[in-house]
């Protein structure tokens, strides 16, 4: 028997789940389903995402749905769809596109579920400090990443591992995953276990206002938090009136006397803070303009010297034990 599958995803974490269901035997994916081309890059120019330029690249039928509608539900149905493999799509679904495949739809999530739902599950589990994360396969529901889980696969967070960085690897797993328990999903022997509820817990989408740090925090989640706004929106702090840009930090076992937020050294090696627990050397540092410089050739051009205070900002939490509510619309 012939599957016909169409792929649900706009993010570069998707592709090696995607490609690896394309090359199951008896499959044919029928289209892909994208988020629209949008601008990006210092020129703004409308670029695809990186799914979409996959598609496009590999000859098969692209949709871009601003929005899916009830016409996309049903063009959905006239496909004679198996299934639909989603990850990262960007998209809400809903019962009539859910129902429209033979099987329903299946969706790779970046977290060992019920753990870390929602949006960001690969930078809470960063913020977190977190040594394990994984990827969980579930059947998708109309509840947040509620669905019963089919399959999963774990991993260890390296030490001082980036986002980006572990994004790339639970993309990998997820690719490994899918060779492994997408066939029996197709052939309709797989039996999904339900999540346990209670030992749930949500994320939220980042905002800008998540890039200002708290050296109260203690050393580790500062530098699990740094590791995760990594890129955007960034980690940054405030030093007589100029804002500076962290792009890594480490966890230093060490007993400061100094309020949180003092400067306890600045050599190469890294800039210590004291923290609210131990302290936190910050390896790579940015000022607005320039370049992200190792710290032994950013403080060259701007000091800073033992004993400064650098200003704390509370840091919104990432992670919630009920979703977080939506944001208001602009």
């Amino acid at each position: 028997m012939r599957h016909r599958l169409v792929l649900l995803g706009s993010d570069e974490i998707a592709l090696a789940a995607f490609v690896a269901a394309r090359a199951l035997p008896a499959v044919e994916v029928v289209a892909v389903y994208s988020q629209p081309d949008r601008p990006s890059g210092r020129g703004q120019e409308v670029r695809p995402n990186p799914v979409a330029a996959w598609a496009r690249q590999e000859g098969l039928t692209l949709l871009q749905p601003e929005k899916l509608s009830a016409e996309d539900a049903a063009h959905l149905r006239s496909l004679d769809v198996s299934l639909g493999v989603v990850m990262a799509y960007g998209q809400i679904l809903k019962d009539d596109f859910l129902q429209a495949p033979r099987l329903g739809l299946v969706n790779f999530h970046g977290s060992l579920l019920p753990a870390l739902r929602g949006a960001t599950p690969v930078e809470g589990a960063l913020a977190a400090g977190l040594a394990a994360t994984g990827v969980s396969l579930q059947q998708v529901v109309r509840k947040l990443d509620a669905g019963p889980l089919h399959a999963s696969a774990t991993l260890t967070i390296a030490p001082h591992e980036g986002r980006a960085a572990l994004r790339a690897r639970l993309g990998v797993l997820a690719g490994e995953l899918a060779t492994r328990a997408l066939p029996a999903i197709l052939a309709g022997t797989s039996v999904p276990v339900p999540q346990d509820e209670a030992h749930a817990s949500y994320t939220r989408r980042l905002t800008r206002q998540d890039a200002a740090l708290d050296f109260g925090a203690p050393a580790r989640l500062l530098a699990g938090r740094i590791a995760a706004m990594e890129g955007w929106p960034g980690s940054t702090f405030e030093c007589n009136g100029v804002i500076i840009k962290v792009g890594a930090a480490q966890a230093v076992a060490a007993d400061p006397v100094a309020p949180a937020g003092t400067v306890l050294s600045a050599d190469k090696s890294g800039v210590l803070i004291a923290c609210g627990e131990q302290a936190c050397l910050l390896t790579h540092l940015q000022r607005p303009g320039g370049k992200m410089l190792p710290a032994g050739e950013f403080l060259a051009g701007f000091p800073l010297p033992a004993g400064t205070l650098l200003p704390s900002v509370a840091m919104p939490p990432l992670i919630a034990g009920a979703p977080f509510p939506r944001p208001p619309k602009a």
